[in-house]
């Protein structure tokens, strides 16, 4: 199976879960942009999590730049509970090598963090890629804040 057939059927998993999240919602869901944090949107769910939760589920994209010259990914991540049940990662890269190097992580992330609590996901070198996870902690650091039950955004 090649890279880019992983890389849909991730995709497509990552967008039944989305799709089934909200679906079995019963309330409306709110699309933030937030103003502090550029390059981050938002879609949350207004009922409330569980108790023991510290974030609210939904679906979270955000921009992770990275490097010295601006490399920068796109990270998608379904939450619930504060676990994460989907991730997706589009490359930015127009460099061969560098486009490369980001959809080979790109195909490698989900076995990583998916079924992990978000705050215990520690991503380092992966698929031979050692700058694109200063990336993906860069965006999932925003997804995090954005996440986070009680924080503010505005509307």
């Amino acid at each position: 199976m090649t890279s880019l057939s992983k890389k849909m059927k991730v995709t497509m998993a990552g967008i039944s879960v989305a799709l089934v999240i909200a679906g079995c919602s019963t309330t409306d869901m709110e699309a933030v942009r937030p103003m502090s944090t550029p390059n981050t949107i938002v879609a949350r769910s207004r009922s409330a999590s569980s108790k023991d939760s510290s974030y609210a589920d939904g679906v979270y994209t955000a921009i992770g730049q990275y490097g010295s010259l601006p490399s920068s990914i796109t990270v998608t991540v379904t939450l619930v509970n504060d676990v994460i049940t989907a991730v997706e990662v589009t490359p930015h890269a127009t460099n061969p090598t560098s486009l490369d190097l980001q959809r080979r992580f790109a195909a490698a992330i989900p076995t990583v963090v998916v079924g992990k609590r978000i705050d215990e996901v520690k991503v380092d070198r992966l698929a031979g890629s050692s700058n694109t996870p200063d990336g993906f902690k860069a965006a999932l650091q925003r997804i995090k804040e954005q996440a986070r039950i009680g924080a503010t955004t505005s509307k």
